[in-house]
């Protein structure tokens, strides 16, 4: 009855938000508006866990007294059959349980940066990189995630040198957040004549997506330089200074966009992803505290990892992490990456859930 009682806790908690975010000072406060509806839409799933364990706990305790009654045999049969149907779903609804109450990284609500730059292997580097990116366009894509390029660098031979994209949606760096590190491919070039299988590496990068009020940007720390557009959008991109390029001069950091045609658009996200950069620096220090006090691959902070190796001769694809090896190469490339993703979450909460010992 532990985690019933667990439940029941957690019943009064999501009681209490439900009156708070009908509030009006609530409702005004943006911040905290946004913090409490994210808190009930977490509560309220694990509300139905909630009432589906209640009904598999009452139906094992009918069953029961069916059995000790034992003066209808017809009923008892019947009971019988619902006992061992209960008692089987039993394990799975509380493994379910267990893992919804494994306490959510807050940051895994918020919308997201993803960075793709080419690594060693010159073109066919850029050529990789812009098969990771129309990868990822279509796992938003399944998702019904929003996206939003930011700046891109073509590659010479096609695909990019780097490209940056917003991802707007539901969980959107909780999920993407696995995918941060160096992604390896082995393959023949197109640009190879002899047949030879070569090795050339891209880095994605995520950031989540930092609010005004998570990080405060002092304007005075901000070298702001306009610049033209290069690329496609007609002929007003490559004629009007409408690229913004910022430098946050205590750290170096640099943001810049080029997307769109407005020159106050491009600030806007180029200030996005700076918040955003600034942000992911601290994040950073802590994932690797946290990693290292866990002894965990799979959040580490480490950027430099290699992380995935896509092996096109023997269609396969490995995660290093979790040495997890699939043979279906052509449709992870196509976008279906969610099986990998969902591996590495369940190792990430089974060591979160290892953490918390037996509180859960």
């Amino acid at each position: 009855m532990l985690m019933l009682e667990r439940l029941n806790f957690i019943k009064q908690r999501f009681d209490e938000v439900s009156d708070l975010i009908i509030q009006p000072d609530i409702i005004s406060d943006q911040k905290r508006y946004v913090e409490l509806n994210k808190e009930y839409k977490d509560l309220r799933a694990l509300m139905d866990e909630r009432e589906n364990y209640i009904k598999h706990t009452q139906r094992i305790e009918e069953a029961e007294e069916i059995i000790a009654d034992g003066s209808d045999p017809e009923m008892t049969e019947m009971a019988k059959l619902q006992l061992e149907e209960a008692k089987e779903a039993m394990p799975a609804l509380e493994e379910k349980i267990r893992f919804m109450l494994v306490p959510k990284d807050p940051e895994d609500a918020k919308n997201a940066v993803m960075e793709i730059r080419a690594g060693t292997g010159g073109d066919e580097a850029s050529i990789f990189a812009g098969d990771l990116y129309r990868m990822y366009m279509k796992y938003c894509e399944s998702k019904g995630w929003r996206t939003s390029t930011i700046d891109y660098s073509e590659g010479t031979s096609g695909g990019y040198k780097e490209i940056q994209v917003e991802v707007t949606g539901e969980d959107v760096y909780g999920t993407l957040r696995f995918e941060a590190g160096v992604h390896r491919v082995q393959r023949v070039p197109q640009t190879e004549t002899q047949g030879r299988v070569h090795t050339s590496a891209a880095t994605v990068m995520v950031f989540p997506e930092a609010e005004e009020f998570d990080v405060e940007i002092d304007p005075k720390d901000v070298r702001i330089d306009y610049f033209c557009s290069s690329g496609p959008g007609g002929q007003s991109v490559n004629t009007t200074y409408s690229a913004v390029r910022l430098t946050h001069e205590p750290t170096g950091l640099v943001a810049q966009c080029q997307d769109q045609k407005s020159q106050h658009k491009n600030k806007e996200k180029a200030f996005k992803v700076l918040r955003s950069r600034l942000y992911d620096l601290e994040l950073a220090k802590k994932q690797e505290e946290d990693a290292a006090k866990r002894g965990s691959m799979v959040t580490s902070g480490d950027r430099s990892a290699k992380i995935r190796t896509y092996n096109y001769p023997q269609g396969r694809v490995t995660d290093h992490r979790i040495n997890l090896t699939l043979y279906d190469l052509a449709n992870i490339i196509d976008g279906d990456i969610q099986k990998i993703i969902d591996e590495l979450q369940l190792v990430s909460n089974t060591e979160k859930l290892a953490e918390g010992g037996d509180s859960i």
